[in-house]
């Protein structure tokens, strides 16, 4: 078990979970406190020592099977499992008299009854069956779990599953059906997920199926090509990221305030000591709180990225004197009105894409047109305390880059930044133009995640 637990904490290292020693000790205490042989109490006390961040349990689940899951072999454990009275058959190779040799309509027929007769034993042997037919696992060949997660889902068809599930329940129940269903289909998915894991290991170690099974934590998924679930994930940590965020700040802040040493001051307090310069005194330093300006290109995938940085922005506002915000695509409109005190990021967002005047040609980007709408219209809003954040990837369709207009914000703003959230080696390729803006910058930042903007935030705010 000791070993288990180290190789353990090694893997949630790698993912990215922090795990310090005294956790780790933590936890090998918390298995001495629980039943070992009961798999959700070990779970339960390793989650509650090793995990501190609710946007890691994932991350902490997938790990916990492959490294504490039920062990066996590939082929031995379904030696007992009668298929014709699991499956109601009468043929093994067409069990249920299902129409394909793997009977997969069968199988989904025994896992329907099976969940609505809430029998989670024949709901085991179902889904270890299920894998055997229809996963088709080899010996050896290293595929990750997702892929023959994904066999067995289709062949199963999981959706229609659902469907068929909550109109059998619908007949005997007319309240909490969604949630019924919902839970029953969640179990046999877990199910499935942990009876791959485990034959996945029987095959091929813990260790080589860990590596497969490796999800990127969600603070470290690219924002432009995360799903539409791993953004709403993005979007449930943004708040306490945002809250943590600002108190860092803060506490930097509190603790910048002593400056440089006050001589007069500490002779003056010296006599009270006989002359002893044991106490000595510093002049306060004024911290003053930046004013942000934001130009973030919202044109395709852009918006993405330009969403999550204005959200992480506002949501540590009352760490900045000032935020205005502009948005542009091939014009350029303030949209800081969309964002004010107590209304909802999301609505704001919605407000702003249908009513925000940033296109006024063909809707394709372009940087020079939209610089020069804010040279003509909101030039006043940078001052010598500005500090100016642009979120785009500078592709600019091959027109006028107007990069005297970036210059010139430079020459009065405190700071100009660029946040390019392509990588690095595609800058300068195409119409990108990348490197016309780059010299006017303090900086010009590859940031593709959440934790890489919270990181440029913290820094420059």
């Amino acid at each position: 078990m000791l070993g288990a637990l180290t190789d353990f904490v090694e893997e949630l290292r790698t993912v990215g979970i922090p795990v310090s020693m005294v956790e780790a000790g933590d936890a090998a205490q918390s298995l001495m406190a629980v039943d070992v042989a009961d798999r959700e109490s070990v779970r339960h006390a390793l989650r509650a020592t090793l995990v501190k961040n609710e946007a890691h349990l994932a991350g902490f689940d997938t790990a916990f099977e492959v490294y504490f899951g039920l062990s066996g072999s590939m082929d031995g454990e379904l030696a007992d499992v009668d298929l014709e009275t699991v499956l109601g058959g009468t043929d093994g190779s067409q069990p249920g008299g299902g129409s394909g040799g793997d009977g997969a309509d069968a199988l989904a027929d025994a896992i329907l009854a099976a969940m609505l007769g809430d029998d989670r034993e024949a709901m085991r042997h179902l889904v270890q069956q299920a894998v055997v037919r229809l996963a088709g696992m080899e010996p050896g060949r290293p595929v990750g779990g997702r892929y023959y997660f994904y066999r067995v889902s289709r062949r199963l068809d999981i959706q229609a599953l659902r469907d068929r599930l909550a109109d059998a329940l619908t007949e005997t129940e007319t309240k909490g059906v969604d949630q019924e269903v919902e839970a029953r289909i969640e179990e046999l998915t877990t199910e499935l997920r942990r009876e791959i894991i485990r034959r996945l290991v029987a095959d091929r170690g813990r260790a080589a199926v860990a590596k497969t099974l490796r999800a990127p934590l969600i603070e470290d998924i690219e924002l432009m090509h995360a799903t539409r679930e791993e953004l709403a994930a993005i979007e449930k940590a943004v708040a306490p990221l945002a809250r943590k965020l600002a108190s860092r700040i803060s506490h930097r802040r509190r603790h910048q305030r002593r400056g440089r040493l006050d001589v007069r001051a500490t002779v003056r307090r010296s006599l009270a000591h006989g002359g002893a310069l044991i106490d000595p005194r510093f002049k306060a330093r004024r911290i003053t709180k930046p004013d942000i300006v934001l130009l973030c290109d919202i044109s395709g995938s852009m918006a993405t990225f330009a969403r999550f940085t204005m959200q992480l922005v506002y949501a540590i506002s009352n760490q900045l004197s000032r935020v205005r915000s502009f948005a542009f695509i091939d014009g350029l409109d303030e949209v800081t009105g969309f964002f004010g005190p107590g209304v909802d990021f999301h609505d704001a967002l919605l407000r702003m894409g249908r009513e925000a005047d940033v296109v006024h040609r063909d809707g394709h980007s372009d940087y020079g047109n939209a610089l020069n709408v804010f040279q003509d219209h909101h030039r006043s809003v940078i001052t010598p305390k500005t500090t100016v954040i642009v979120t785009g990837d500078a592709r600019n369709n091959y027109r006028d880059t107007s990069v005297e207009v970036i210059a010139d914000i430079a020459d009065t703003a405190r700071h100009v930044y660029w946040l390019n959230p392509e990588p690095r080696r595609y800058w300068d390729t195409g119409d990108s133009v990348m490197s016309a803006y780059a010299p006017h910058c303090d900086s010009v930042e590859q940031v593709r995640t959440l934790k890489a903007l919270e990181r440029f935030i913290e820094r420059v705010v």
